[in-house]
């Protein structure tokens, strides 16, 4: 009784809380949701519900689901998702049990879909059509696959963000603008400026040589005669630094559909264009941001015991401009004790995925397939416990994979206690390549990674973050153990990185050993060529900025332009390939990656 009472006030002094006792194994109750399914329904195997709404909001009203834990079987079919699907405290599993929505028939064969197909496509000329729509929204897709914004110059591959331009100054004092680019007039014909188009944005690597940060802004106007383009919102970075120019494409203007795969969204008149690779009956368009919420009322009210099993979720949209963070400490406009986190994290607008947690506990996501998000696949954001991924796979993703925010450093320790495990993040960042990454954790901790593959992202494999400037005491992001990962095809456009990458932790001495990474093979972290990236080389392991305090052990990195390793002299480190010595043996190659009960076929 005493171990028991200073174990719980060693957890409330931590910041998070004891988990819930496990439970007996109960008996289930068992409802039903299906296409073909009736608004009078009852949830029966017979009488299905035909939606996960109805089922949420048909739950909420029953008093007698006390003594079981409740199984909703959601039957193989499309669900389309025109509204969020959103959880709150009121969706708990009651007294301890555990609500389940599950794929009743396999994993991957239940389908949210956020988005529906376009039609009344009219032939515009020669292999472009077009069409009204009813809705705005910021990307596309075609058989299951993203359309390209309509973009100069064109991308050398599908999969690719190259190539680019370069921003100019022409004079000196020019070289601090957020909101003006000058641009080469051997770049952009003088033929454009009668028409240029209000609808077209930059996509910019802002900062000149550095490539950290992509912003995606629409433009406001264009000077022809003195060579500049003007932003509607202020970039992350200044556009040109003493060693270079920032590397940028521009997109959305009609002249600027000339290949298949390509679309021009006309906001103006509400219409779509677009040239098909197959067939124009097969483009979707988004219909959500998010396809499924989780969000308590606050830290005290949490949505809990929710698990989501087996569903597929594809398609969600994106945003009309994006940046990451505030520029400045303190932008946000609230008082906190470490202002400067404030350049850290996302601005509130782009606080979202394709599912969004806040004010959750408990809560399992396994055997999941997300697909083509317009942005973050899976956010937890803030004031997070014990939330578990697990078996699922997350492909294209326009945005990060799975991204972890916790509270401002030094204001409570809110977020922790997650497991990721046997689980594969392929094609990261393909609308945001700057910072992606398939899993970011910011100050956050007493986090397990394990069995992990992330496969092509511009930038980062995996991260953990804080602020340089943070004491240790304020410091969340301890306790984290990373194992049996694999990264792969990381930093192809993006520069000064690691494919296993930390910024900020334990910058301060004492550097206490307590985050440990273990059995993790990195790829070859090689620059895109065609991506002409200006910014320093490429690494395998870049504790950054002080990430110190890390046991590091049987770790091998293939080719890097830089280091395999860059640190300072503040961590242990054993039985690594940058190491005279290293034992292959010891590593435990069968067991790297995504296990064999990995549900879905590994993609090619």
């Amino acid at each position: 009784m005493i171990l028991r009472s200073i174990g719980a006030v060693v957890l409330l002094l931590g910041g998070l809380t004891a988990p819930t006792p496990a439970t007996a194994t109960a008996k289930t109750c068992d409802f039903y949701v299906s296409p073909s399914g009736g608004e009078r329904a009852d949830g029966s195997e017979k009488r299905p519900w035909k939606s996960i709404e109805q089922a949420r909001d048909q739950l909420r009203t029953k008093k007698n689901l006390t003594n079981c834990d409740v199984v909703v079987n959601v039957k193989a079919g499309d669900y389309v998702v025109d509204k969020t699907i959103e959880f709150t405290e009121a969706d708990s599993g009651r007294d301890g049990h555990k609500i389940t929505y599950r794929s009743a028939d396999g994993p991957g064969k239940a389908r949210l879909l956020g988005a529906r197909p376009l039609t009344g496509w009219q032939k515009y000329k020669d292999n472009i059509y077009k069409t009204k729509v009813d809705r705005t929204f910021y990307t596309l897709f075609e058989d299951g696959a993203r359309a390209t914004t309509a973009r100069h110059p064109n991308r050398s591959a599908d999969d690719l963000w190259s190539p680019y331009l370069f921003s100019v100054t022409p004079e000196a004092e020019y070289q601090a603008q957020h909101t003006w680019l000058f641009f080469d007039p051997k770049d952009i014909p003088q033929e454009w400026d009668p028409d240029f188009d209000k609808n077209s944005q930059i996509v910019v690597w802002s900062g000149g040589s550095w490539s950290w940060f992509s912003d995606t802004i629409p433009l406001g106007g264009a000077d022809f005669r003195k060579n500049f383009f003007t932003f509607n919102h202020s970039s992350r970075f200044a556009l040109v630094n003493s060693r270079s120019g920032s590397r940028y494409f521009l997109q959305n203007t009609l002249r600027f559909l000339d290949q298949p795969g390509e679309y021009y969204f006309d906001f103006a008149n509400s219409e779509v264009y677009y040239w098909p690779k197959t067939s124009i009956d097969k483009v979707m368009a988004p219909t959500v941001k998010t396809l499924v919420s989780l969000k308590g009322s606050s830290p005290d009210q949490r949505v809990r015991n929710l698990a989501f099993d087996g569903l597929a979720l594809q398609y969600s949209d994106f945003v009309d401009w994006y940046r990451y963070g505030w520029n400045d400490a303190g932008d946000s406009g609230v008082v906190h004790k470490y202002p400067v986190y404030d350049r850290q994290i996302e601005l509130p607008r782009n606080r979202f995925g394709m599912i969004t947690l806040e004010n959750t506990r408990d809560i399992d996501l396994s055997r999941l397939s997300i697909s083509d998000s317009g942005y973050t696949g899976v956010f937890m954001l803030f004031a997070n416990e014990r939330v578990k991924v697990s078996d699922s796979l997350l492909a294209n993703l326009g945005g990060d994979g799975i991204k972890v925010e916790g509270g401002y450093p030094g204001e409570g320790d809110i977020s922790g206690h997650h497991t990721i495990t046997n689980t594969y993040i392929d094609h990261v960042g393909e609308l945001v390549p700057g910072d992606a990454s398939g899993i970011e954790l910011m100050s956050t901790g007493h986090n397990t990674v394990s069995h992990v593959v992330v496969k092509h992202s511009a930038r980062y494999g995996i991260s953990l973050e804080v602020r340089p400037e943070i004491a240790n005491a304020d410091n969340y992001a301890r306790g984290n153990r990373f194992s049996y990962i694999r990264l792969e095809e990381t930093g192809l456009d993006s520069g000064d990185m690691g494919a296993f990458y930390t910024y900020g932790v334990h910058n301060v001495e004492p550097h206490p050993i307590d985050n440990y990474v273990d059995q993790m093979v990195i790829g070859d972290v090689i620059n895109d060529p065609a991506g002409q990236m200006p910014d320093s080389g490429t690494r395998g392991v870049h504790m950054d900025a002080g990430g110190c305090g890390f046991a590091i052990s049987n770790v091998q990195v293939g080719k890097v332009s830089d280091q395999k390793y860059q640190a300072y002299q503040c961590n242990e480190v054993s039985n690594s390939d940058w190491q005279d010595g290293f034992d292959s043996s010891k590593m435990e190659y069968d067991k790297i990656g995504v296990t064999s009960a990995f549900p879905y076929p590994i993609p090619a």
